[in-house]
Parts: structure tokens; C-alpha cells; sequence
């Protein structure tokens, strides 16, 4: 093979060949679950909003389900948008994209673990809960 060929099939040097996006620091992550909560609104300790929620996905059989809750934030300025996603009631199907992080910490008693932190780049609602399930189901069993 000449030396032309060889130099067009190794990409060059910091290029990624298997994508034409720039390389980032973080990672990206895309959760499907179900809220855990109502969002809640915290401030940082420079005094920054943003929006904290947990949010639970589980896989595997009914008789050997597993969950992993994560722990996601989002910094989303005051307006409708901010509203909407304190709304949210817990039980919401959700699809979260975001960023994430694995930070080594030391806790209260001095053991040392990892912790994952997601911020929120973008956020689908797939399904609220319905208030009314419960209710109709008891209306359908008194009437048999």
C-alpha cells in the first residue's frame, strides 16, 4: 500500500472517525423513568436556582425487577417552562437527556463512595398519572 493510501485510511491526529461532533468533557446520558417526587426548587451555595427531582428506572423480569434512581437537576430560568416542570406530579413518565458525572466523595462517617450528577439538557413528559385510575377502578368493583 503507498504511503497516500495509508495516510487517508488513519484519521488524523484528534480527530474522532466515528463522529463529526466535537469531543466533550462530560458524558451524556438518556434516562427513561418515572418522577420520585414532585420537582422541588433549591439554590446553589452562590445563590444559582435550579430545579432538583429524582428520577426512578427499573429493568429486568416482574419477579427480578431492579430500580436505579438518579438524582437529576436543572437550571431553567424563571417563565412558563420553570412552572411546567414544578408541576410535574410524581409517577410522571419522563425521558431525561443530560449530562453526567462521577465525583469520588467523602461522607459524615468518613467512607468514601461515588456519586452521579445529572444536569438536565432536556426533558420529554411521556405520560402524567392519571388521578382518576384509582377512583374508576373502585366505581367498576362496587358495581359487580
Amino acid at each position: 500500500m503507498s504511503a497516500f493510501l495509508r495516510s487517508l485510511a488513519r484519521p488524523a491526529s484528534g480527530v474522532r472517525a466515528f463522529s463529526t461532533t466535537a469531543q466533550r468533557g462530560v458524558a451524556r446520558i438518556t434516562i427513561i423513568g418515572n418522577l420520585g417526587g414532585t420537582p422541588e426548587l433549591r439554590a446553589s451555595s452562590t445563590g444559582r436556582e435550579y430545579i432538583r427531582y429524582a428520577v426512578a428506572s427499573s429493568s429486568g423480569p416482574v419477579s427480578n425487577r431492579t430500580t436505579s434512581w438518579f438524582n437529576v437537576r436543572a437550571f431553567v430560568p424563571e417563565g412558563p417552562q420553570r412552572d411546567f416542570f414544578l408541576n410535574l406530579p410524581k409517577g410522571s413518565l419522563v425521558v431525561v437527556d443530560g449530562d453526567v458525572t462521577v465525583n469520588n466523595v467523602v461522607d459524615e462517617a468518613g467512607n468514601s463512595r461515588q456519586v452521579v450528577s445529572v444536569v438536565q439538557q432536556k426533558l420529554e413528559v411521556v405520560r402524567r398519572p392519571n388521578p382518576n385510575r384509582g377512583q374508576g377502578e373502585e366505581e367498576q368493583a362496587q358495581s359487580e
